[in-house]
């Protein structure tokens, strides 16, 4: 990993003068760039020269839902900050046809440079432009809406009777407001938009804004007029053309509130509406400052590659996280969109309000928005009971941490790949779980008093990771906030805290944990520790700031048993050294596991079994950890424990060693057995009583628990005979679905009710059973349809791969699937977007023979760096694999001895179709790692 740069060389302002013959800076005998035309570009950066700002855009555009293109006009009011003869603005895919330079004294045509690689345009004029001055810039462009999920593209929906109708959006963010209309397509330049957009009378047009007025126009068009929106970055510009009908309501606080749906869906909007009306009021009082616009829309794109979108005053979504159905949508769906609903309007003060400088930062934007989800949602819906998934963010944080190919949550950053690829799991969910272990140890009263003042203090502007500590920190506070948090998001990784106690006296060390063979690359690194502990003795929880690598500190009194990382509320795992270690912790679980916490329980699971992976502790001292499971019924530690103990079999199954995975297979369901069988086939119970529910009855069909397999055969039988009209429990529908889908008939049952449904939540459950099937020729069938986009949305695609690959029977399809399709699928989701870094990591981290480690770096070797060579998701792949291949190297003999010791049951092979349940909804909960 690149070492973190300091953020001044990435914010140093251009200082040559450009108005002489468009000189190149540095002069360092670098090749010029070379224009389109041959000529030399001007500028051989990536990041724009800041000799001028925008200050305002008027944007027309004309979007054609026939021919599938669109032109428009852009004016771009700008100021000069230095003389110069040349400005450099962002253009991508764009034809622009001509460029004028509006001033005083009149219009001048200014001459065009192209230079696609770095997606730039170069204006020149003949005559300089003066500091101080304003000018404004009109460019008239033209392209095709894209084919793609980014920029100004097409998507499209089918009616119930069969009609396809076609729908404009845009998605922006990152680098894809320059593949919509020419502008300085950088966070840090804000200024305002004025946009207009003509269309037929069968359609609407939405903006950030809201409308102002319409203008008929000849030929049937229409102008829409919007409002001028406050003072954004590019990527939150916003605008769709659509038939979509909306359902409104209005917050306490006098915001407009609208959810946009195609027609036949708009009746599962009413949860969305009621919840976003809740959590704009809630941020509104939370923050102290007004929302500022009149109007908030969340429409639901039917074609989306992320899951949704935060731009300013017009949210987009995924139809499956927007639009609900108390009939027909599980525990699962309700909690998912509850929380994504949060995570965008969190976004609108974190990110619209207060923009980061740069990508280096993004974390500021989405560590802080998936953070304030679980704050808002905890007080706004008690009922969803958040807290008892937010452990989890942190074990997928840690995961892909843990490697030598992970980052600083703040790192340096230029091309659009690389900023893609900062949109991951270190930056939203690490960036949350450092903001919960900072606010536990301040107090959330403290805490929430500096974010408030950092907000105010930085609205409508630009911020660094330095601003926002300064915010945290209040003069005389003996706390140095900078310092601690520095060590958090300027180094990657994170520790692994040892503690040996003896009497008294509890001796602490520090080292980073990292699945390494190299133990040199653990060396160099320091955290300042937010450290908390209780004690069998004590419950009242001890803080201590661990600066240094070692330290000691002393109990009030001795104790049978020390807990590090109350609830694990910081981002460490703590290692229990010497005696009695780990004993102490195992057998208070045996004999009486709720003297700690549930995220107590699932915190010392997730540590013993991934300081098994580093070699701190041997495996049956994590395997004799696990066997008090069988005592557990709290979702965070269950479902922690399959998370630890079910990968194990996983490796298995891709090396043919069908007795020993099949042995442990029978102790994982003989462990869970008496939860399982206690599980209700029903709606009933709290939020993570269902959502467990869900997770355990779909394990046990999936590894053919006869009773779990006898009751969902049953019920698949008399929902198949009502033609799918009988009414299953939502939460239990996903097993009866896979149990369904082990057969040719039930398969294409299954895919004709997905292919009629016009619910999301139902398609979704469907799309997953269907891919977990044992058939191989559907599963192939299931891609190449996934991939055309007509049977199944191309924006389920990764999800489907990821799915298959977990498939015992479809892994190696997956796998030939990546390889044959490389080249079209970078293109339609982006080179180092989070799809194409899920499938890469998803379908190969699981391999753990050094022959599928050739093929897979012969394969992603052989690549260019325009088609991915260079991608992180990439060296992860390859890290996991070795890492996977030492685990079983060392100790599947260990696993062997201790399954003899502990299991008596083995599985007829002949009765497992081979379906696994690994990629299993998208919900709060991990299932893909069933």
């Amino acid at each position: 990993m690149t070492p973190i740069l300091p953020l001044f060389l990435f914010l140093v302002q251009v200082t040559f003068d450009l108005s002489h013959g468009a000189q190149l800076p540095g002069h360092d005998g670098k090749p010029r760039p070379l224009a389109t035309n041959g000529q030399p570009f001007p500028w051989d950066r990536m990041r724009l020269p800041e000799t001028v700002s925008p200050v305002h855009y008027d944007l027309f555009l004309h979007p054609n839902l026939t021919s599938l293109d669109f032109s428009g006009t852009v004016r771009i009011r700008l100021e000069v900050h230095q003389d110069t003869s040349i400005i450099v603005l962002h253009s991508k895919d764009l034809e622009v046809s001509s460029a004028l330079l509006l001033a005083p004294e009149g219009a001048r045509p200014l001459q065009m440079l192209e230079y696609p690689a770095h997606h730039q345009l170069a204006l020149l004029s003949d005559t300089p432009l003066t500091t101080g001055r304003r000018y404004e810039l009109q460019l008239q462009f033209a392209a095709n809406l894209s084919d793609s999920f980014h920029g100004f593209y097409k998507s499209s929906y089918r009616t119930s009777s069969g009609e396809v109708r076609m729908v404009a959006s845009t998605q922006f963010e990152a680098t894809s407001a320059r593949a919509g209309f020419p502008c300085f397509d950088e966070p840090a330049f804000k200024a305002n938009f004025t946009i207009q957009v003509i269309r037929e009378g069968r359609h609407m047009a939405l903006s950030n804004m809201p409308k102002l007025k319409t203008v008929v126009l000849p030929g049937g068009l229409y102008e829409d007029q919007f409002d001028t929106t406050v003072k954004m970055s590019t990527y939150l510009v916003a605008f769709i053309v659509s038939d979509f009908l909306s359902v409104s309501k209005y917050t306490q606080h006098g915001v407009k509130i609208s959810v946009y749906a195609v027609a036949e869906k708009i009746d599962q909007t009413e949860f969305a509406l009621n919840a976003a009306v809740k959590l704009l009021d809630f941020y509104d009082d939370y923050f102290d400052i007004p929302y500022p616009l009149p109007k908030q829309d969340l429409a639901a794109i039917p074609d989306f590659q992320s899951g949704a979108m935060e731009n300013w005053g017009l949210t987009t979504y995924r139809e499956a996280g927007l639009l609900f159905d108390p009939n027909k949508s599980s525990a699962s769906d309700k909690l998912g969109i509850t929380m994504m609903i949060a995570h965008e309007l969190a976004h609108q003060w974190f990110g619209n309000l207060v923009t980061m400088q740069w990508w280096n930062d993004l974390w500021l934007n989405e560590g802080f928005a998936k953070f304030m989800e679980f704050v808002s949602v905890n007080i706004t819906n008690p009922e969803l009971q958040v807290n008892d998934f937010f452990l989890g963010k942190c074990f997928e944080a840690m995961e892909v941490d843990s490697l030598t190919s992970s980052h600083p949550v703040s790192t340096p950053v230029e091309s659009p790949t690389q900023i893609q690829e900062m949109f991951d799991d270190v930056s939203y969910d690490k960036g949350a779980c450092i903001l919960n272990m900072l606010r536990d140890f301040m107090t959330p009263e403290v805490f929430k008093v500096g974010i408030v003042r950092y907000l105010k203090r930085y609205s409508y502007q630009n911020t660094v990771n330095s601003h926002l500590w300064d915010s945290l920190t209040n003069n005389g506070d003996e706390l140095d906030v900078r310092a601690i948090m520095d060590s958090w998001t300027l180094q990657e990784g994170f520790p692994l805290v040892t503690v040996e106690v003896k009497g008294r006296e509890v001796r602490l060390s520090q080292e980073r944990y990292l699945k390494t063979d190299d133990p040199s690359l653990t060396q160099g690194f320091l955290w300042q520790i937010p450290l908390t502990y209780v004690t069998s003795s004590s419950s009242t929880v001890q803080r201590f700031l661990l600066k240094t690598k070692t330290a000691v500190v002393y109990l009030e009194e001795e104790a049978a048993w020390v807990k590090f990382n109350v609830d694990m509320s910081g981002y460490y795992m703590v290692h229990y050294s010497g005696s009695p270690g780990w004993s102490s912790l195992t057998q208070l679980l045996q004999h009486n596991h709720t003297a700690l916490s549930s995220n107590d329980r699932a915190s010392l699971i997730n540590n013993v079994f991934q300081l098994v992976s580093v070699g701190k502790v041997s495996l049956d001292v994590a395997l004799d950890l696990s066997l008090y499971l069988s005592q557990e019924t709290q979702i965070m530690p269950v479902t922690q424990g399959l998370s630890e103990l079910v990968p194990l079999y996983k490796l298995m199954e891709k090396r043919d060693m069908l007795p020993l995975e099949n042995q442990m297979k029978g102790y994982i369901v003989e462990l869970f057995r008496g939860l399982i069988d206690r599980q209700e086939w029903s709606d009933e119970g709290s939020m993570s009583e269902r959502v467990l529910r869900s997770y355990l009855l779909l394990f046990a069909c999936v590894r053919n628990h006869p009773p779990c397999v006898a009751t969902a055969t049953q019920l698949f039988s008399r929902w198949r005979e009502s033609d799918g009209n009988m009414s299953l429990p939502s939460d239990v529908s996903m097993a009866v679905f896979a149990i369904g889908a082990r057969t040719p008939e039930g398969w294409d049952f299954l895919f004709e009710k997905y292919r009629q449904s016009m619910h999301t939540s139902v398609k979704s459950r469907i799309k997953t059973a269907l891919s977990i099937s044992p058939l191989q020729d559907k599963l192939h069938w299931m891609m190449e349809q996934s991939l055309h986009g007509e049977a199944m949305k191309t924006q389920d695609l990764p999800h489907v791969v990821i799915s298959i690959s977990r498939n015992p029977r479809g892994y190696k399809l997956a796998w030939d699937f990546l390889q044959a399709h490389w080249l079209q699928l970078v293109n339609k989701f982006d080179l180092g977007s989070h799809s194409i870094a899920g499938m890469v990591t998803g379908v190969t981290n699981q391999y753990s023979t050094r022959e599928m480690f050739d093929e897979v770096q012969g394969f992603f070797g052989s690549l260019s760096q325009e088609t991915g060579a260079e991608l992180r998701c990439i060296q992860q792949t390859y890290q996991s694999i070795q890492d996977n291949i030492r685990w079983m190297d060392t100790h599947l003999p260990l696993l062997q001895a201790w399954l003899r010791r502990h299991t008596t049951l083995t599985p007829d092979p002949s009765a497992d179709p081979g379906t696994d349940p690994r990629a299993a909804q998208a919900s709060p909960q991990r299932h893909e790692d069933l």
